[in-house]
C-alpha cells in the first residue's frame, strides 16, 4: 500500500525567497462551507530546514513563529 502511495507523491523542493500558498486547516467549522478558502495569501518563504519545514513571512515582511510542513504548502505564481 505505501509502495503504491509513493509512487504518486511529487517531490516539492523550495528555496529562501519563493513565493508560497498555505493550506488553510479548517479547525473551526466556516459558514462558506465547501466554498470557504483553500490556500491563505502569499507568503515567502525565509529558511528552508532538512525533512521538510519552512518558517514563512508574510509580504509585509512579519515572520511566522511556527514552521509549515511543504505538505501545506504549494507554489503560487503571480
Amino acid at each position: 500500500m505505501a509502495r503504491a502511495f509513493n509512487k504518486k507523491v511529487r517531490l516539492r523542493e523550495f528555496s529562501p525567497g519563493d513565493l508560497v500558498l498555505r493550506k488553510v486547516l479548517h479547525i473551526a467549522p466556516d459558514s462558506r462551507g465547501k466554498f470557504a478558502y483553500k490556500y491563505d495569501r502569499p507568503f515567502i518563504g525565509k529558511e528552508v530546514f532538512d525533512g521538510g519545514a519552512i518558517i514563512l513571512n508574510d509580504m509585509d515582511g512579519n515572520e511566522n513563529a511556527l514552521s509549515v510542513n511543504v505538505n501545506a504548502l504549494k507554489n503560487y505564481y503571480p
